[in-house]
């Protein structure tokens, strides 16, 4: 396990600064979302993409500890909810828990919402629909950031007691 535990570190780490600048390029373009210009639907739809983006960025590596770590994903229709369950709970006596529960209910919303992005027109999206999610971001990006983190840690105490 020693392999994978390293390389899902390295991954953490490298994937963090990418969803940081995400989360930044959200709280750039969002202020121009309100303004009265043509521009509008422009920088609701650069909003729209990024939070997909962030969100499908977590999943990736939510997935990845699954697999490689859990040894089990889930399944089923609802496999993209219960896999922020999963990761939200310690796996006894394999790994603690990548973030806590108060985290994978807000990020839930972004699941549902990327998935909307998915899945309709962005000539639906409603600045209604973002607001939330982008006023979540200045609070929960640092939580979340610091619990990747850790967990990288965690790996690489877990990589090193292996060698």
């Amino acid at each position: 396990m020693t392999a994978i535990h390293s390389e899902l570190d390295a991954r953490i780490r490298g994937e963090v600064p990418d969803l940081e600048r995400l989360v930044e390029r959200v709280m750039k373009a969002w202020p121009n979302v309100g303004k009265s210009t043509d521009e509008q639907d422009v920088y609701l739809d650069s909003v729209s993409l990024n939070l997909h983006g962030f969100y499908s960025g977590l999943e990736r590596l939510f997935e990845l500890v699954a697999i490689r770590v859990d040894r089990v994903r889930p399944s089923g229709e609802t496999w993209q909810r219960d896999l922020l369950h999963q990761v939200a709970n310690d796996c006894s006596g394999v790994r603690p828990a990548v973030n806590d529960r108060d985290i994978a209910l807000t990020l839930d919303g972004f699941r549902r919402f990327r998935h909307l992005v998915r899945n309709v027109y962005t000539l639906n999206l409603l600045p209604e629909r973002v607001e939330n999610l982008v006023s979540a971001l200045p609070m929960l990006w640092p939580r979340l950031s610091a619990e990747l983190s850790a967990f990288a840690d965690f790996l690489d105490q877990m990589a090193e007691e292996e060698n």
